[in-house]
């Protein structure tokens, strides 16, 4: 049965919030049997989505603190006018958000909340390539002929200048890329196949700690991969394929970085 009307990609958010009546779940399902490239798409945002709420269930739980509650606010705001009403704003959203996100302000949220340095940035690696690796319909944002614009755009929001690493020697093509969100603000997600359906990916952020590290293992999954910082700034090579693959186009990502730095 064809929807009355077409299904946008609201409707697909609202499909894995689980928050359609039952009439437009039916339609939502039945058109994704029939695009299975959007629905390899979703089912990448559901299982992140699963993996959100079970990392961020701890914090859920945890109570509100004081200086957030609404008498609180209330109170602080008859105080003094000179608080913007931004701040007031700001932190009801909070309150209302805090079921989900928590109340530690620690930023987009992830299971690589309970990491810290070349850990974190392993799993957030890890998991960025999970939803956005199998994604048929929108793997990047800025594809391979936005180059400039691309690194330009990652290079301002994290405040340091990247590369675009070639790998075409290996028999990998660029494919373009994408800012990303992460706990610990945002990545540069760099994004690479070699024509017989592998990806690769490069996720690229500064480093609050493990500013230096040399390169390391790491696996989630099916999905393996190789970190390492330098100077500051952390880089993660992760796919779907063996450690056999990915450690010598670690090791040439690291080379072409280190000549442009």
């Amino acid at each position: 049965m064809k929807p009355i009307r077409p299904i946008l990609e609201e409707d697909l958010h609202a499909f894995i919030d689980r928050v359609l009546d039952g009439a437009r779940q039916a339609e939502v399902e039945e058109y994704l049997d029939a695009h299975p490239d959007i629905a390899a798409r979703v089912q990448g945002y559901v299982r992140q989505r699963a993996a959100l709420r079970a990392a961020l269930a701890p914090v859920a739980a945890e109570p509100i603190p004081p200086r957030l509650t609404l008498r609180h606010l209330a109170e602080a705001r008859r105080s003094s006018w000179a608080v913007p009403w931004r701040s007031v704003a700001a932190a009801v959203v909070l309150l209302a958000l805090g079921g989900a996100g928590g109340w530690s302000l620690r930023g987009p949220a992830s299971p690589s909340m309970a990491q810290s340095g070349i850990a974190a940035l392993a799993q957030e690696a890890a998991y960025t390539y999970g939803v956005y690796g199998p994604d048929q319909a929108h793997p990047v944002e800025f594809k391979a002929a936005d180059r400039a614009q691309l690194v330009d755009w990652i290079s301002s929001r994290l405040q340091r200048d990247i590369a675009v690493p070639d790998l075409s020697v290996s028999g990998y093509r660029f494919m373009g890329g994408r800012l990303v969100a992460t706990p610990h603000g945002p990545a540069g997600l760099l994004m690479y196949d070699n024509g017989q359906g592998l990806r690769l990916a490069i996720l690229v952020r500064p480093m609050t700690t493990d500013k230096n590290s040399r390169m390391s293992e790491h696996s989630s999954g099916a999905i393996q991969g190789y970190a390492w910082s330098d100077r500051g700034i952390g880089y993660s090579l992760v796919g779907a394929t063996t450690s056999d693959v990915l450690h010598p186009l670690a090791d040439e990502i690291r080379h072409q970085v280190d000549a442009k730095i």
